[in-house]
Formats: C-alpha cells, sequence, structure tokens
C-alpha cells in the first residue's frame, strides 16, 4: 500500500503553496511547520521571508491566511505576535488519516525512495574470552539500527568482527598441543554456553601462567604464531577448535539477549588475512603510505602527541606484522568492492574515534571511499554504575554480561510474578525474561548512543518512568481491553468530535512514519525511543480521561476502541524495530 502523507505534511504543502501565490518573488518557500503548544502547529517562515524580502511580516501572515483553503484539514488559523501562525486541524482530518494509518500493515510508514546497501559492524566479541558489559552497547545497538534500516527498505548486511586472530593463540593452541583433552566435553548431551566458557577460561588462565613462567613454553608458542600465520594446517584446525568453543558461548549469551547472529555474518579478523599484504603494497605503491622507522605508515595534519610530533597510522610494523589498521583497510576494500556497499557503518566504542577517523581518511586518499561511500562510526559512550564511575563489580574486575542479565531477568520476574494474576510459572518465566531483557535494551537505547549511561536495575525495571515495562505494560493493557471488547471491531468514526485527550494521543500516533525515517536516517534509535515514551504517556492521559467500554454512545466505544487499537499495534511496530518483546499479557 502507498504511504500515508502525515497532517504535517498535508499542512506544510498547503501553506507553502499560499505562500508562493502570496509572494511569488520568493519561490518555493519553507514555512518552517512545528508542533506547538499553541495551537496544534506553528508556521514561523514569514518573519525570515519577509525580513529578507523587505516586507511587514503580519501582513504576509495575513495574506497566507487569505489564500489557506478552509473545511477538510484546517480548522482555524490565526495571526500571533510578530507574524506567526497558529494552525489548528479538524478532527475529522485526524480521525482519516489515523483510519488510513490503520488500514496499512506497517502503518503507512514508505519505504525509501533509493535505498542502499549499507554494511553494519557490530557485535564484536573476542575468542576465549568472556564478553562483558562493553558488549551489550554494540550488540543493542546494532541490532536496532539493523532492523531500523531494514524496515526502511535498505539492503543490510552484518559484519560481525570478532578477535579470532593475533599473537595470543600461539599461546593457546600450543597449550592445547601439549594438553591435548583441556577442550573436551562431558559425555552426551548438548554443550552449555557456560561449560564452553569455563574450558575456554580455565585453558586461557593455565597457557598464560605456562607462557609467564616457562621460558622454553614462550619460545615454542612464539614458534606457533608463525606456523599459524603461515597457514599450517594441524595448527589452523586447532585453532578452529577455540573458534568453534567461542561460538557456542557467544550464540548462548546473544539468545540471552534476544538478539539473532547469523554464522555467515560472522567475519573476524582472520577473514581479511589474505588481503593484508595486498592493501600495505597498494597504500605504499600509491604514496598513502610511508615507510618511517621501518614501519609502513600513514600521516596526518592534525594527529599530533603530546610533544608536537606527528602519531601516524602504523599499517604494518617494523618487524613485518600487521595492525589492527591493516585488518580494518582491507575490510573496507572488502566491504566496497565485494559487498558493494554504500555506508559502511561501525558501532564501536567513541574511544576508538581516532583510529577510525584515521582509517577512513586513508581509504579517502586510497580512493577506496568515495563520494558515493560513506563510513560512519556510530560511537557509543561508556556503561557506568549507579557511582557515575565505569561499571564493575565490587573487587574492581569487569562485569560478566551473562550474570547482567541473568539479574535483570530475576528482578523483572519478580516484578511480574507479583502482578500476575492468571499466569503459569512458565508464562511467569517467559514474560520475565521478555521484561528483563527488554528492560536492558530500552535503558540502552533510549540514551543518545554517544553519551555514557548508568546501568541501574531498579531504575530500569520501574513500572513508572521512561522505561520499557512501563511501555510493556500499556501495550498489555491495551491488548485486556481489546479482550474484554470481544467482538467489537475497533472503526475509526471521523465524524465525532475529539476530546483533547484524544486528540493529543492522534497527533501523536500520525508522527510515528516521520520519527521512523528521522531514527533510520540518523542511526539515533534513541529518537525512536523517545517517540514511543511519549506515546505510552499520551495513552495513559487519554485511559484515565476517557472511558472506553463505558463511553456514552456506540459510536464513541468504535472510535475509542480504535484509538486503542492503532496505539497497540504502533507501540508494537516500535517496540519490535528497537528488539523489543511486546507480550499479550502481563
Amino acid at each position: 500500500m502507498a504511504s500515508v502523507p502525515s497532517l504535517a505534511s498535508s499542512l506544510h504543502q498547503r501553506i507553502a503553496d499560499a505562500l508562493s501565490a502570496a509572494l511569488p518573488e520568493a519561490g518555493a518557500a519553507d514555512p518552517l511547520l512545528r508542533r506547538s503548544d499553541r495551537a496544534d502547529f506553528q508556521a514561523n517562515g514569514m518573519l525570515a521571508l519577509a525580513k529578507k524580502l523587505g516586507g511587514n511580516p503580519r501582513e504576509l501572515a495575513g495574506k497566507v491566511v487569505e489564500g489557506l483553503p478552509a473545511g477538510d484539514l484546517i480548522k482555524e488559523v490565526e495571526v500571533s505576535g510578530p507574524g506567526f501562525l497558529n494552525v489548528t486541524i479538524t478532527d475529522e482530518a485526524i480521525t482519516k488519516t489515523l483510519a488510513a494509518r490503520a488500514a496499512d500493515e506497517r502503518l503507512g510508514a514508505p519505504l525509501a525512495e533509493h535505498p542502499g546497501t549499507t554494511v553494519i559492524d557490530w557485535a564484536q566479541p573476542n575468542v576465549a574470552k568472556e564478553m562483558h558489559v562493553g558488549h551489550l552497547r554494540n550488540s543493542v545497538i546494532g541490532n536496532a539500527v539493523v532492523r531500523l534500516l531494514e524496515f526502511t527498505g535498505e539492503k543490510v548486511i552484518s559484519r560481525h568482527h570478532i578477535g579470532d586472530w593475533g599473537t595470543q593463540f600461539g599461546m593457546l593452541i600450543q597449550y592445547l598441543i601439549e594438553h591435548p583433552h583441556e577442550l573436551d566435553h562431558k559425555a552426551g548431551g548438548e554443550v552449555s554456553g557456560e561449560e564452553a566458557m569455563s574450558n575456554l577460561n580455565r585453558l586461557y588462565k593455565a597457557s598464560r601462567a605456562l607462557f609467564d613462567a616457562d621460558e622454553e613454553f614462550k619460545a615454542r608458542a612464539r614458534r606457533r604464531v608463525v606456523d599459524l600465520q603461515a597457514g599450517d594446517e594441524g595448527t589452523l584446525a586447532l585453532w578452529q577448535r577455540f573458534v568453534d568453543e567461542s561460538k557456542i558461548y557467544f550464540y548462548s549469551v546473544f539468545d540471552k539477549l534476544d538478539v539473532e547472529i547469523r554464522d555467515e555474518d560472522i567475519v573476524g579478523e582472520s577473514g581479511y588475512n589474505d588481503m593484508l599484504a595486498e592493501t600495505c603494497r597498494m597504500l605504499e605503491e600509491s604514496g598513502v603510505a610511508v615507510r618511517s622507522e621501518g614501519a609502513l605508515c600513514v600521516f596526518f595534519d592534525d594527529v599530533k602527541g603530546p610533544d608536537g610530533n606527528p602519531v601516524p597510522l602504523i599499517v604494518q610494523k617494523s618487524d613485518g606484522g600487521f595492525g589492527y589498521a591493516a585488518t580494518d583497510l582491507s575490510a573496507i576494500r572488502d566491504r566496497v568492492f565485494n559487498l558493494k556497499a554504500d555506508t559502511l557503518l561501525y558501532v564501536v566504542d567513541v574511544r576508538q574515534s581516532l583510529h577510525f577517523k584515521m582509517v577512513f581518511e586513508t581509504a579517502r586518499r586510497a580512493g577506496w571511499l568515495t563520494d558515493d561511500v560513506k563510513a560512519v562510526q556510530l560511537g557509543f559512550g561508556t556503561v557506568l554504575g549507579k557511582d557515575g564511575k565505569p561499571f564493575k563489580t565490587r573487587e574492581g574486575e569487569t562485569v560478566r554480561l551473562v550474570d547482567l542479565l541473568d539479574e535483570a531477568i530475576d528482578r523483572a520476574s519478580a516484578i511480574v510474578r507479583e502482578k500476575a494474576q492468571d499466569l503459569t510459572e512458565e508464562e511467569i518465566a517467559e514474560r520475565g525474561a521478555q521484561v528483563g531483557i527488554g528492560a536492558v535494551k530500552y535503558a540502552d537505547l533510549s540514551t543518545s548512543a554517544a553519551r555514557d549511561y548508568k546501568f541501574d536495575l531498579d531504575q530500569m525495571v520501574s513500572l513508572n518512568g521512561d522505561t520499557s515495562v512501563y511501555l510493556q505494560y500499556a501495550f498489555a493493557r491495551i491488548q485486556s481491553i481489546l479482550r474484554k471488547a470481544g467482538e467489537a471491531v475497533p472503526a475509526a468514526r471521523p465524524e465525532l468530535a475529539l476530546a483533547p485527550a484524544e486528540r493529543a494521543l492522534g497527533l501523536h500516533l500520525d508522527q510515528f512514519a516521520a520519527t521512523v525515517a528521522e531514527a533510520a536516517g540518523e542511526f539515533a534509535p534513541h529518537k525512536l525511543a523517545g517517540y514511543l515514551y511519549q506515546l505510552a504517556s499520551l495513552y495513559t492521559t487519554f485511559y484515565d480521561q476517557c472511558p472506553v467500554l463505558k463511553a456514552e454512545e456506540e459510536a464513541q466505544v468504535e472510535n475509542r476502541l480504535f484509538l486503542c487499537d492503532l496505539t497497540a499495534r504502533t507501540l508494537r511496530q516500535g517496540m519490535e524495530l528497537l528488539g523489543i518483546r511486546t507480550p499479550e499479557r502481563l
């Protein structure tokens, strides 16, 4: 179905036409329309235009009003102050537009006119290492951005750049050769993520201790790195065992986080090995990179150290080893030339900003990033504890992600149990997981990604305030009303006058498509989260002020059920785009 023009866009068009008619010399002028607390909308464009053309803004505003057709869309317009227009929309236009949204399974949200291909790099755990609280944000934000972009029609290719290469693997593989049963599984049954991780943890600690204490083992481990990098088959087979064991663990964590990661999207550092030497050769031959003290470096005028000396991007070290930059630049070549991306998106800690700035600039100089391909780092801030310091355990260790998620689920289950009237234990456990994980995701997504945020479980699972639990309960409450209504089909009744709370809810519902487009265009899930919280708040006011099933006349019952139904569908669709579940009963 075609997208539904919003009330704002229809009104914008009418005022723009009236402006052009009143002032032909202005050409296509922008009326600068926005929502207002004085009326439904306010247009401020007359001020700047009149100033530019030396006229009187109030006179111009008056002419525009004369040129506006009254009736179906505009109820009244008044000129206020130095030449603002305050516009009130008809109740009929609000209800008819909402009915058109309700008739469309996408709620009237258009598909992008010119969708492209975005390769998004997110959820990047390290092989043989535990996932900690720092991995939460790139997983949650990345997942929401993928959903938003796909909803607008973009072709999205996920890449999970896992840390699966490097010198520590020499130590791990050598230890496994000398202690061959360390990664064996207990007989029978599936291996849990917990078991896989404890195997890897034990092996990592033991090999590290040996590496630090035994010079001969250290020498064997270093030779093993050379074998690994040379592609020795036996060494690679053992390396693969570490990757496979780690994946059992990763998938168990992502599963708990309710984030889908597909095997084919996991292309770790090792995936670009065969390109590294060529990347360096291309950069050196084109003069983008130069040799400095034996290392292959790229220099920048605006990147200097505290001593005032330039700090280069090191693509290849003086001993011939490759740095992260060589891998990241090879990944750009792959994503641009093989995957045909026109947007490269990196959901990576904001502390890596300088590295990515240098990598992107290098790729531009090399001609791999052009005007047709944009590269963006969606940098995210740090997760802080309640004390405002980086989140750590009491012992000062980084917090395991699994422990955090389990605690959120426990807290949420207690709340669901307390509120539950007719839920079985199984249902309480299922809803507890949906509410707990939703709470963690929403707390992350309702903050602008670049900002740090406080991880406060008490606040996250609160039924009051800007939390996903508040949104989930609003949704469940509507489902309960719709169940009570039974067979009554929610039908829009445009002929009815609307109460103030109905109008406020209706005008906000109409902004859903525009909000999704903005959130997707700016890679800003927090804008959608903010919209949904406001929607739930406006619904709460409507619910308090406007009886639904006990409304005075049948037509009003129908129209209010219609508003309930569209609110629920909008909440569900919006939450789904954030990766959060909406249980029917709570």
